[in-house]
């Protein structure tokens, strides 16, 4: 008889359609690993996925969860990289092992399918886990901490002396200041929130803007900054903000674009991006080598993820509400100890 195991899904959009449920636990197959997931953390497209707003079509029931962290329980045939007990994290790009841009065979679309007790991934998407972190800290990395070191040091290359602006305290906001205070650079922060500012700072952030109070928040960076402007700017809001990123920004400055909370286009004007010579890169997520990099600077550096709460698997439904309303850092679901 098939072993079974539970894990959550739904087959309409929506938190209320959740469910919990009992299944076939999946089996390794040539080149597979068998976890035993221990924690998955939630992202904002987590969320926008299950509310059915990423314009992916709804086909049949949907397990959702991308990031997580589990410890191995079982090698497929050709497994050599891993052994079982071995703590590891998922590389959420499937395929992209290094180089300046996915192979056209990698995923396009998030990986889904780990909020539940067992997953099954190839081995060459699997990355050692951090010894520094247990595994609801290590959940958060290969999603949101990713995306920001690819943002910040793989790409940025962030030195001392350079000021970056971050907009917002989410999860990847959250992470870019520490990993850029880490590399000696100023940190620039903007939220809507005086309290959430605060903490930013004792993280590291140097000052903090409250985008309410200063809604043309581009002229307190000129300021903050002799009029040099940023060096590098996360734009998280999209639409029209992005003609103050670039207004910020320094001569030879460059932009990520990583976030859509405002608004799905762009909207900025030429001049600007010519006269400052700017570059604008998209930012999603990155590649494995990059997530290993990472994973020893964080040892190193003793970087903690912050984590605003965490709630057990039998809560998955009162954590997606939780993201909803804007957490300060990452929500995560622990499966297992």
């Amino acid at each position: 008889m098939a072993q079974r195991m539970k894990r959550w899904e739904l087959s309409t959009p929506g938190i209320e359609a959740l469910r919990l449920v009992e299944a076939e636990r999946p089996s390794q197959g040539v080149g597979d690993v068998l976890l035993r997931t221990q924690a998955v953390s939630l992202n904002y497209r987590d969320g926008a996925i299950i509310e059915g707003a990423m314009g992916s079509p709804w086909n049949g029931a949907l397990v959702p969860g991308s990031e997580m962290a589990g410890e191995v329980v079982a090698l497929g045939e050709g497994v050599t990289r891993f052994a079982v007990g071995d703590r590891v994290i998922i590389s959420d790009n499937v395929g992209w092992i290094d180089g300046p841009k996915p192979p056209d065979d990698a995923n396009h679309e998030a990986v889904l399918g780990r909020l539940a007790e067992y997953a099954v991934a190839p081995e060459a998407q699997l990355v050692r886990a951090p010894v520094s972190l247990d595994a609801v800290a290590a959940s958060t990395l290969s999603v949101a901490g990713l995306t920001a070191w690819f943002a910040v040091v793989e790409l940025g290359a962030v030195r001392a002396g350079q000021t970056l602006v971050v907009q917002g305290t989410g999860a990847v906001s959250l992470f870019a200041i520490q990993f850029a205070v880490a590399h000696g650079a100023q940190v620039i922060v903007t939220s809507s929130s005086n309290s959430k500012l605060q903490r930013a700072i004792a993280l590291g952030a140097s000052d903090g803007i409250n985008r309410v109070d200063h809604p043309e928040w581009q002229h307190r960076v000129l300021e903050m900054t002799g009029r040099r402007g940023a060096d590098h700017i996360l734009e998280m809001v999209g639409g029209d903000n992005v003609a103050r990123s670039l207004e910020a920004l320094s001569i030879g400055g460059r932009v990520s674009i990583i976030g859509l909370l405002g608004d799905t286009t762009l909207h900025a004007p030429i001049l600007p991006l010519l006269f400052k010579r700017a570059t604008l890169a998209a930012i999603a997520v990155g590649h494995r080598r990059a997530l290993e990099d990472m994973v020893r600077a964080i040892d190193h550096l003793r970087i903690k993820p912050v984590v605003d709460q965490v709630y057990d698997f039998h809560s998955a439904p009162e954590a997606f509400a939780h993201l909803r309303r804007g957490p300060f850092g990452k929500v995560v679901i622990r499966v297992a100890d």
